[in-house]
């Protein structure tokens, strides 16, 4: 109950002072990466449950002769390189937030398609809220595997508290500032996941 209150009490006040920045970013968006603005896919939620989940687009919507997308190194703009390395594109996630679709603090949502290629320990990650930071893009963010990854995001499961939330809130505004773990060598956020190659 205290993490509910917490989120809706940050994000609610979040998007009241950062209303101004929103439009702008809205319009920037708009002008250079076109319509529609906002990215919105579906995610697993709290036990696997899908959601819609809301960012801003960081790429065009260039294709091919064929009519398919091209590379997403292609399709993302140097605007788009900017919102992801200053996290702004994360902003309309606040939203989730408030709808209690998400949290400010939990394992981030992946993509549905991974939900099968998990091992059970992996799982658990789902049995927190997904977060829009959590103690894994604090420890590396896309730098590291997916194996560390998930290991610390059950690790954020088994020992959550109200003061690590603040922690990793805090820890988030340094690793931002430094733009840390934005992407892996090679990719433009991280490598897909194929499925889990240690003995979990």
């Amino acid at each position: 109950m205290l993490k509910r209150v917490f989120d809706f009490t940050v994000a609610l006040g979040a998007l009241l002072l950062l209303w101004p920045v929103l439009l702008l970013l809205t319009i920037a968006v708009a002008c250079f990466l076109g319509w529609p603005v906002f990215f919105a896919q579906v995610r697993p939620g709290l036990n696997g449950r899908p959601f819609k989940m809301m960012k801003f687009r960081t790429m065009t919507g260039a294709r091919d002769q064929h009519g398919l997308l091209l590379p997403d190194d292609v399709r993302l703009t140097r605007f788009g390189r900017f919102l992801r390395a200053s996290s702004l594109d994360e902003l309309p996630e606040l939203w989730n937030v408030l709808k209690g679709e998400m949290s400010l603090v939990g394992p981030r949502p992946l993509l549905m398609e991974y939900l099968p290629l998990y091992s059970p320990e992996q799982a658990r990650r789902h049995l927190a809220k997904p977060g829009i930071t959590g103690w894994a893009q604090i420890n590396g963010r896309n730098a590291i595997s997916w194996e560390d990854k998930f290991r610390l995001d059950v690790w954020y499961v088994n020992h959550w508290s109200f003061w690590l939330d603040l922690k990793i809130l805090c820890l988030t505004v340094k690793k931002v500032l430094v733009r840390d773990g934005i992407s892996q060598v090679g990719h433009v956020t991280a490598e897909k996941f194929t499925g889990s190659h240690s003995n979990e």
